[in-house]
C-alpha cells in the first residue's frame, strides 16, 4: 500500500508541476486556458474555477493544458443557423445557444446572417424573415452552449497564436523548466533532511569489504595527500581515486593528531560514460545547512541532467539498445523498489524522474514541448507562422509514433518484469 501511495504521489507531482508551469505562464500571457488535466481518457473528477476546468482523468500517463487557439475552435456559426442569444445588462451577448432545441425562455432567437467571434465580436441575424438585420455585439467573456455543455469563446487576443514569440516560448518551456525546478527543490530538501556534502577531504563513512576498509581507512580521517599530491577538497580526492583504477596509491592521512600512510588499490567500476574509474568505498562528511542544501540541490540537478543527456546520446548513436528503455510499467516497478528502500532513496529517484521528464519533453520531436518550440523558432526565422493545419498534422503523426514507441517499450517492460 505504501508503494502504491508513493507511486501516485510521485507521478502526480511530476505531471502536476509540469502542467502548472504551462498554465501559469499561459495565463500570464493572457491566453485562455480551457482545461488543466492530470491524466488522459475519461474524467473522474472535474471542478471549474474561473475560466479553467481542472480535471483528473482515468489514465495516469501524463497531462495537458488545453489553451485556446492550439487546436481549431469548435464553434462555427454559418449563415442560416438558428441560435439563441442571451444578453447581459450592457446589451452584449453573454451566451450563445447553438443546439436545435433551445431551452432558454429569455433567449432571443435569430437566424444567423454572419458572425465573427474572433476579431470584430459581432453576430448579425434576423429574428424573422420579414424583420430587419440586427447586429449584436458579443462580450469577450461570452459562452456558447452545445449539447448541454458551456464553452467560453476565445477572441483572437486570448488565443495562443496571437501572443508574441517570447510569450509562447515561455508558455511551452515553462513545463519542462518546472520539472528541473521541482528536482532542485526535492534534492535541496534531501540535503536538509539527510545532510549535504562538505567539500573537505575528510572521510564520512567507510563501506564494508571496500578497498578503503581493507586498507584500514576510518571515518574521520583527513586526507593530506595522495602519492605526494596535496589534497585540499573532496572533489580533488575523488578525482585522483577515479584516475587510478587497479593501481596502488599511497594515502597520507591525519588521524587523532597523528600522520599515517596507507597504501590503497582502488577497485574498478564503469562510470555513466562506460569508462573505467577507481573507487575505494568511502562517503563524504555531511552538514546540515540551508546554503549547503541549496548548493547540493543545484549541483546534483546538473549531475543528473548530464547523466540523462549522455544516456540519450548513447541511445541515438546505438551504443545502447531501445530494449534498455523503460516505459510506464518499468518506471512504476522501479518506483516501487525505491519506495521499499526508504524515503532517502525515493526522494533522489523522484528528482531523477523529474529531470528525465523535463529533458524528454525538450527533445525536438513532434507532439512534445521541444517540437512545439522548434515550430516557434522556425516562425521566428521565417517571420511568419507555419500553417496551423500543417503543424497540427505533424504533431498528430508525431504523437502516433510516440504512442507506438510507448507500446513497444511497455511490451519490453512486461517481458522484463513479469514474463522472465
Amino acid at each position: 500500500m505504501n508503494s502504491i501511495i508513493a507511486i501516485i504521489v510521485i507521478f502526480g507531482a511530476l505531471v502536476f508541476f509540469h502542467e502548472l508551469g504551462h498554465l501559469l505562464l499561459a495565463k500570464r500571457a493572457g491566453i485562455l486556458c480551457r482545461e488543466f488535466a492530470i491524466g488522459f481518457g475519461p474524467k473522474i473528477f472535474s471542478m471549474k474555477k474561473g475560466e479553467t476546468v481542472y480535471t483528473i482523468r482515468l489514465l495516469p500517463l501524463g497531462g495537458f493544458v488545453r489553451m485556446a487557439g492550439e487546436d481549431p475552435e469548435n464553434i462555427d456559426l454559418k449563415p442560416g443557423h438558428r441560435i439563441g442569444l442571451l444578453l447581459n445588462p450592457d446589451n452584449k451577448v453573454k451566451k450563445i445557444v447553438v443546439n436545435r432545441k433551445i431551452n432558454y425562455p429569455d433567449a432571443k432567437i435569430i437566424t444567423v446572417e454572419a458572425a465573427d467571434l474572433e476579431h470584430k465580436l459581432v453576430i448579425k441575424g434576423y429574428e424573422s424573415e420579414e424583420g430587419p438585420l440586427e447586429v449584436y455585439d458579443v462580450s469577450k467573456k461570452c459562452h456558447y452552449v452545445m449539447d448541454g455543455q458551456e464553452y467560453q469563446i476565445a477572441p483572437y487576443d486570448r488565443q495562443f497564436g496571437s501572443k508574441s514569440l517570447w510569450d509562447r516560448f515561455l508558455a511551452i518551456f515553462a513545463g519542462p523548466f518546472m520539472n528541473f525546478l521541482l528536482a532542485f527543490v526535492i534534492l535541496a530538501a534531501f540535503g536538509l533532511m539527510y545532510g549535504s556534502p562538505v567539500n573537505q577531504a575528510i572521510i564520512g563513512g567507510v563501506a564494508e569489504n571496500g578497498a578503503a576498509a581493507e586498507a584500514g581507512l576510518q571515518t574521520g580521517d583527513k586526507i593530506i595527500n595522495i602519492d605526494g599530491q596535496s589534497i585540499n577538497s573532496w572533489d580533488e580526492f575523488t578525482e585522483v581515486i577515479q584516475q587510478h583504477p587497479s593501481q596502488e596509491i599511497t594515502f597520507t592521512v591525519e588521524r587523532n593528531d597523528k600522520t599515517l600512510e596507507l597504501p590503497i588499490t582502488p577497485q574498478e567500476r564503469p562510470n555513466y560514460k562506460g569508462e573505467t574509474e577507481g573507487v575505494i568505498g568511502v562517503g563524504y562528511q555531511t552538514e546540515f545547512s540551508i546554503l549547503g542544501s541549496i548548493k547540493y540541490g543545484f549541483d546534483t540537478t546538473i549531475e543528473y541532467t548530464k547523466l540523462i543527456v549522455f544516456g540519450l546520446g548513447q541511445l541515438v548513436t546505438g551504443a545502447i539498445s531501445i530494449d534498455n528503455l523503460s516505459g510506464p510499467v518499468g518506471i512504476y516497478s522501479y518506483t516501487d523498489q525505491a519506495a521499499k528502500e526508504g524515503l532517502a532513496v525515493l526522494l533522489r529517484w523522484g528528482a531523477l524522474l523529474s529531470i528525465n521528464l523535463g529533458i524528454i519533453n525538450l527533445l525536438p520531436l513532434p507532439a512534445l514541448d521541444g517540437g512545439r518550440l522548434i515550430f516557434i523558432a522556425i516562425e521566428g526565422l521565417r517571420g511568419k507562422p507555419i500553417d496551423p493545419q500543417k503543424e497540427s498534422l505533424v504533431h498528430f503523426i508525431g504523437f502516433a509514433f510516440l504512442m507506438l514507441l510507448m507500446l513497444v517499450v511497455t511490451w519490453n517492460d512486461i517481458q522484463k518484469f513479469f514474463l522472465n
